[in-house]
């Protein structure tokens, strides 16, 4: 497995991204995606790996590969972790760097502008006490990622990227935006509880009484 020194913490997180796809091996291992970006904390790796999901998570059995390291980074952010550990056999996993490539075709120029845009704000809200808080929602939001549901990878991946790049640029209105996504989704959830829920008893109703 190579392991090549793409000077993250230097560098602007959109080039880094840009620079990966332009190695030559066509495999591209999770254990060079932590070396990359290891040395700009856990909220780049969020990104990174939210990101993917949403470019490339159509593609069958990227959602496990990508999206199964989410929910080790959730828990190490929850307890406060220093550096991210992985298990060897999933550093040896890996996709394919064409497919990388596109994906990131995809996201890149929308990276850069919100780059652009970004600056250190609300320190309350990437306090240790929100980064706790931060790891428990991508534990829940990671463990929905990697569930076989069609389409089901988008809008938690969005969130995931979203508290991720608010983390690495220390920006509390992504974080707050961050925030806003998950609100959402539990008004989703608890709007389509309440209408399975009346469906079923009105049904239940109606087969009693017959």
């Amino acid at each position: 497995m190579p392991d090549y020194d793409y000077q993250s913490d230097t560098r602007p997180f959109s080039q880094v991204l840009e620079d990966i796809g332009v190695k030559d091996d066509p495999k591209l291992y999770l254990g060079e995606l932590v070396n990359a970006f290891g040395e700009r904390g856990f909220g780049a790796l969020m990104l990174f790996f939210g990101l993917m999901n949403i470019a490339i998570g159509i593609i069958p059995g990227t959602t496990t590969i990508l999206g199964a390291p989410l929910l080790l980074i959730g828990l190490q952010v929850m307890t406060r972790q220093d550096q991210l550990w992985l298990p060897k056999w999933a550093l040896r996993r890996s996709i394919e760097r064409a497919a990388y490539r596109s994906g990131v075709e995809t996201v890149l120029p929308r990276v850069r502008r919100v780059e652009r845009l970004s600056r250190p704000r609300l320190s309350l809200m990437t306090s240790e006490v929100s980064e706790v808080l931060i790891g428990m929602a991508t534990v829940v939001l990671a463990f929905i990622l990697v569930l076989p549901i069609w389409g089901g990878n988008l809008v938690p991946a969005l969130i995931i990227s979203t508290f991720g790049f608010g983390l690495m640029q220390r920006d509390g209105l992504v974080v707050l935006v961050g925030w806003a996504g998950v609100a959402g989704v539990c008004l989703f959830v608890w709007l389509a509880w309440e209408l399975v829920s009346r469906a079923f008893m009105a049904v239940y109703r109606m087969t009693g009484l017959a």
